[in-house]
């Protein structure tokens, strides 16, 4: 049986694969792994200083409506007091878990993933992400759930009504330096963060230009977002703008464009940070850790600027695991996860935009300049979908094709073929000196993935 969890949480189709019952099952399930101390119902009934809490929000999704209602149900039938904190990014509610003294938290959420999708993350106290361990715990636990409490036993729920001024106070008090004369264009994505973002900006004293803020719930990630940057880059352009930040659904990453509509990646992101953080001591042991995804010109930037970079598994838990154990201070990925882990417990994609414009600002660099200190080597990204993930990495004849395409490339190129954590897709990355070669090469190997592992 397939795992339940991915790499960010359990996702799916809202009402296909994801349904009222599997989102309120799991709910109670986790109400039994992530409390402090076990649930009882005698425990329960006693105080409800003595129950435990979760932060609940959401990203705009239709399904995110009934959702939430489930999830909610699960967690205060197994004795939660629910704490909803509405339409807020991933980040938002990270930061309320701790700021609440909160058991755990719960977001509902597929990220960058189309808007029949949805998904559930579940996040430890203190606002971080679950371990593998805790997750297979949660979902070992969905088949023998404690008792559950009644009368005055049960969860209590109410609303948290100034979550987003909150999560807004605290982003916009993390720059010291004042954003003012910066004009940036916002792309909301539809997504969570609509309201949160503009108001961040502003409040750090940028003109700001919102574009994608008014979701309907059927529109999050539509031609827009992290994941679609040309509306953002012709809005850039046309305002006249210093430069442009693209949010995800959640909001839990981004994506910049500089004041000529260049697409500035996840890794350069990191780049600017990670020589900003070092300049101002904030750069714990002069280290970066990034995952094997980045683009070799980032590793070769960080190297050539004396810093370390260690490699971390695809998917922002990865990253954050390898800053928690060796207490590192900045991750990332190129898809625009950023962790900040003196500001945040996750990656947070409006925080990275702050600090970023922050350093423009400061510096009176252009984001184009300060961008540059990176060259971003040729880089191919092929999904492939309809296959076997499971085989990827023990295919024989995948394996030889792999092992053929690095020896024609050489030191100058780096292939890396995954199963993807969050979409049933097979990810074909190959780098190369040229353009050519890496689409060459690329597509070889996605074809053979496809021949070989076909369902």
């Amino acid at each position: 049986m397939a795992r339940l969890f991915g790499t960010d949480g359990v996702r799916g189709v809202a009402n296909r694969d994801l349904t009222a019952e599997l989102a309120l099952h799991l709910a109670a399930a986790a109400a039994q792994v992530l409390v402090r101390t076990p649930i009882s119902p005698r425990q329960a009934g006693v105080s409800s200083r003595r129950r435990p809490v979760a932060v609940v929000g959401r990203d705009p999704r239709a399904s995110g409506e009934f959702l939430e209602a489930a999830v909610v149900a699960g967690l205060a039938s197994a004795g939660v007091d629910v704490r909803l904190v509405g339409v807020l990014p991933t980040p938002g509610v990270s930061h309320l878990t701790a700021a609440l003294d909160a058991d755990f938290g719960v977001m509902l959420s597929a990220s960058h993933n189309p808007m029949p999708d949805n998904g559930i993350k579940f996040l430890a106290r203190g606002g971080y992400k679950l371990d593998d361990t805790v997750e297979d715990a949660i979902e070992a636990a969905m088949t023998d759930l404690a008792v559950r409490p009644t009368g005055a036993g049960v969860g209590r729920v109410s609303e948290v009504t100034d979550a987003v001024s909150a999560y807004v106070e605290k982003l916009a008090t993390s720059v010291s330096q004042p954003l003012t004369g910066l004009k940036v264009v916002l792309d909301c994505a539809q997504g969570a963060a609509f309201e949160a973002a503009p108001l961040a900006f502003a409040r750090a004293g940028a003109q700001v230009v919102a574009i994608h803020n008014n979701p309907s719930g059927l529109d999050i990630n539509e031609a827009c977002g992290s994941t679609h940057l040309e509306s953002l880059q012709a809005a850039v352009v046309a305002e006249a703008a210093d430069a442009g930040f693209a949010f995800d659904g959640d909001a839990d990453r981004c994506l910049a464009v500089d004041a000529s509509g260049a697409v500035v990646d996840g890794d350069q992101i990191l780049a600017v940070l990670a020589l900003s953080m070092r300049e101002s001591g904030a750069l714990a042991d002069d280290t970066v850790v990034a995952t094997v995804m980045s683009n070799l010109g980032f590793l070769v930037a960080m190297r050539a600027a004396g810093l370390v970079v260690i490699p971390a598994k695809v998917g922002d838990r990865y990253v954050l695991e390898e800053m928690r154990s060796g207490g590192f201070s900045l991750g990332g990925e190129q898809s625009g996860h950023v962790i900040m882990a003196d500001l945040a417990a996750t990656g947070d994609g409006v925080l990275a935009a702050l600090h970023v414009a922050a350093r423009m600002a400061s510096t009176g660099r252009t984001l184009a300049d300060l961008a540059g200190v990176m060259e971003r080597m040729p880089q191919v990204l092929i999904n492939v979908s309809d296959v076997d993930q499971d085989r990827v990495a023990s295919d024989p004849t995948v394996i030889a094709a792999v092992r053929d395409a690095e020896t024609e490339l050489g030191a100058a190129g780096r292939v890396l073929l995954r199963p993807s954590g969050t979409e049933p897709v097979v990810r074909v990355m190959v780098e190369a000196a040229s353009a050519g070669d890496a689409q060459l090469h690329a597509q070889r190997l996605a074809d053979v993935v496809k021949a070989e592992l076909a369902l």
